[in-house]
């Protein structure tokens, strides 16, 4: 395997302002592997996306939500949310609602205040910047 060299990249974030931020499925066009390695036989895609260039803390976990009840959810960290079946659906403090489905990414950001809507049904997996809450272990 040969040595790869990284060139400095000056990159876009994603997460830049408070708020919400959906991502949905086939935002992003995947690059095929083989191309970029040089495998012609290789069947593989890979897409990366920056999103933040801080460090802190790292937690995951798996969300599941069933029709019930509206609440509310104040985010002081950073959390990415994939949807992985059903929908979660979200809104804003200014309103702006957001429907979820599998294979979309919600991505939440320091000082926002998120409703869980209760007609959300689905499950999904995130990624915060932040130690394990022990309320949630």
């Amino acid at each position: 395997m040969s040595e790869q060299t990284f060139a400095k990249v000056d990159y876009t974030y994603l997460s830049q302002e408070p708020g919400i931020q959906l991502i949905k499925a086939g935002t992003y066009a995947q690059k095929e592997l083989n191309e970029v390695l040089g495998i012609p036989g290789l069947k593989s895609q890979i897409i990366d996306v920056p999103i933040c260039s801080k460090e802190n803390a790292l937690s995951m976990g798996y969300f599941s939500m069933q029709p019930s009840e509206d609440f509310l959810f104040t985010y002081t960290y950073l959390e990415v949310k994939v949807v992985l079946n059903g929908q979660i659906i979200v809104s804003d403090d200014k309103g702006v609602k957001y429907v979820a489905e599998a294979g979309d990414v919600l991505i939440f950001t320091p000082d926002t205040d998120v409703t869980f809507h209760k007609e959300s049904n689905g499950n999904a997996i995130y990624t915060g910047h932040r130690l394990p809450e022990p309320d949630f272990m």
